[in-house]
């Protein structure tokens, strides 16, 4: 009997430990979001190319968000590494771990908020409706556009003005998978107009663009927004971010990276 209750102690004993050392393994896999960025040195941002936020200068990328992000990515300790992503799919790669956040004139909105954890609002926006010169005049209400192919990148807030606006009901709406896209779209003729950011057509049309021949069509104004950077459900490096943004407006670094690509009037700070 007394065998039997030494085998029954040392089983016990041993069930503890094991419990123990379980319970030590889920505390550590339980890294925050930024130990998971430190320990692999690097920020990934997912973003899509359009001047002026992300885009190239030959082989080098530029921009105000590539720049914003850099000096962010310094202030906490780790490097800034940019990928190309589709903007129909960015929750899931962040989701993913394929990127740690998206930064890329993403326009804030419950449902994001609600899925993800959002920085503080940096920048205002607007959607706007660009078509050629020639045709904006024509342009200034819904029975003008009847019939017309309109375009929009997938999952962007101009798809959902595009979609839902009044303005836009008798149009024929077809989504496309960048900004950069939806203008070439116009400029080519496959398209009789676009919604876009109001910050997007400040860096890609007229003089000096490669869409010389597109303007904003001025009659009309969509859905005022904000934009922010998104990162994980819970990340602890949302917080960080906005002290390091707070730190990076205080000092006029944001405003002078602003001023650069003809932002700052639709600074939030």
């Amino acid at each position: 009997m007394k065998k039997f209750t030494k085998v029954l102690a040392l089983v016990f004993a041993l069930a503890i430990l094991l419990t123990a050392c379980q319970g030590a393994t889920t505390t550590t896999d339980e890294v925050s979001d930024f130990a998971y960025v430190q320990e692999k040195d690097e920020l990934i941002i997912g973003m899509t190319l359009f001047a002026p936020m992300n885009y190239y200068e030959g082989e080098e990328l530029v921009g105000f968000e590539t720049e914003f992000a850099k000096v962010v990515a310094e202030k906490l300790g780790v490097e800034a590494k940019f990928v190309e992503i589709d903007w129909n799919t960015k929750e899931v790669e962040l989701a993913a771990k394929s990127i740690d956040c998206i930064w890329n004139g993403m326009t804030i909105t419950p449902e994001r908020s609600e899925a993800m954890s959002i920085s503080t609002p940096y920048m205002a926006n607007k959607q706007v409706m660009v078509a050629k010169a020639e045709n904006a005049e024509a342009y200034t209400t819904a029975d003008a556009l009847e019939g017309i192919v309109l375009v929009a990148e997938a999952e962007s807030a101009g798809e959902s003005v595009a979609m839902e606006d009044e303005f836009f009901s008798k149009a024929s709406y077809t989504a496309v998978d960048s900004q950069a896209k939806a203008l070439m779209e116009v400029s080519s003729g496959t398209a009789g107009a676009c919604v876009v950011d109001y910050v997007a057509s400040i860096g890609m049309i007229g003089e000096g663009t490669d869409y010389e021949d597109l303007v904003v069509v001025a009659t009309e104004e969509f859905s005022p927004e904000q934009y922010g950077i998104a990162f994980r459900k819970g990340s602890d490096i949302t917080e960080k971010v906005n002290v390091a943004i707070a730190e990076l407006a205080e000092d006029g670094t944001l405003e002078a990276i602003a001023k650069k690509y003809k932002l700052v009037d639709l600074l939030e700070f």
